[in-house]
């Protein structure tokens, strides 16, 4: 009978279940997954296996795995429904979800490496006075890295204010909880998080300016080092990443496929009537713009 096991002896820690081998790779995120064939349909218990290793891990890594783009598409669904990606260059109606970087036929033979950053790592490193300041804050998320990919005709400002409708900025906490793991995870980025709901201006970048550095800490990063029939897989529930662009004039090729995500919950909100109020509020009814308004 097939039972888990784990043994340390001077190297990372490994556990082995279900056939399924789980080489732990980086000290805050990152395992080497092996024992499976990806080309071939996974038991449950395997699955498992893959799902809680991500979980705990944040990034999972399989070498070896000549699969078609079917069965990468395969092995995501797994995991739950994928997801378009309104930007990103994919397969058209034949396959929507398969997101293709494809330059050249040729795999670099150096370069290309992606970093890997925990933001659970990133929030834990936080002093415990600024964990509880940050507890309950939202962060204003908004489609800003995508402006430039429109035009300035009058035809691509209409299709950018159709995309700015049903991508609109959103709220979410600057810290959240995953829902899988229950631990806290810095939940802001430098490319979408423009601001902090409530906050004035200076306040907000002083702070994201603050969180945002704490992904470039060396010890909460893992960096990858791609090779042919490589898949990685990571938690973007708790993960941020960065594809490093050292290897012009050289091309990569590369398929990719997200898992949709789900609904994102925060830690409890601070008690509005709890904190003091310093700045000066208008009564109500007092024009604050100075009769300014579109028109």
């Amino acid at each position: 009978m097939n039972q888990p096991f784990a043994f340390n002896k001077g190297e990372p820690l490994v556990t082995v279940d279900a056939g399924v081998t789980v080489r732990k790779v980086g000290v805050h995120l990152g395992a080497e997954i092996s024992g499976v064939d990806l080309c071939k349909p996974l038991s449950n218990a395997q699955f498992k296996v893959i799902e809680a290793a991500l979980v705990e891990h944040e990034l999972i890594i399989f070498h070896d795995q000549d699969i078609t783009s079917e069965q990468l598409m395969e092995f995501g669904r797994r995991f739950g429904p994928l997801t378009v990606h309104p930007f990103a260059p994919n397969e058209g109606r034949d396959a929507p979800e398969l997101i293709k970087f494809r330059n050249d036929e040729k795999t670099p033979p150096y370069g290309s490496d992606t970093m890997f950053v925990s933001m659970t790592a990133a929030y834990e490193g936080l002093s415990d006075r600024m964990q509880q300041f940050i507890s309950g804050l939202e962060g204003v998320h908004d489609m800003k890295p995508f402006r430039p990919l429109f035009g300035k005709s009058e035809e691509e400002r209409k299709k950018l204010q159709q995309f700015e409708l049903m991508y609109p900025p959103v709220l979410h906490p600057v810290v959240r909880v995953h829902p899988e793991s229950g631990k806290k995870v810095l939940f802001v980025n430098p490319q979408f998080t423009v601001g902090i709901n409530g906050m004035e201006e200076q306040e907000s970048c002083a702070l994201l300016d603050l969180l945002f550095r704490r992904a470039l800490v060396p010890e909460y990063q893992f960096r990858h080092h791609w090779t042919p029939h490589t898949i990685a897989m990571w938690d973007n529930r708790s993960t941020q990443h960065y594809a490093v662009h050292d290897y012009y004039p050289q091309r990569r090729y590369m398929e990719r496929v997200t898992i949709k995500g789900g609904p994102v919950t925060g830690v409890p909100k601070a008690d509005p009537s709890s904190i003091r109020q310093l700045k000066y509020v208008a009564p109500a009814g007092v024009d604050v713009h100075g009769g300014h308004k579109p028109h």
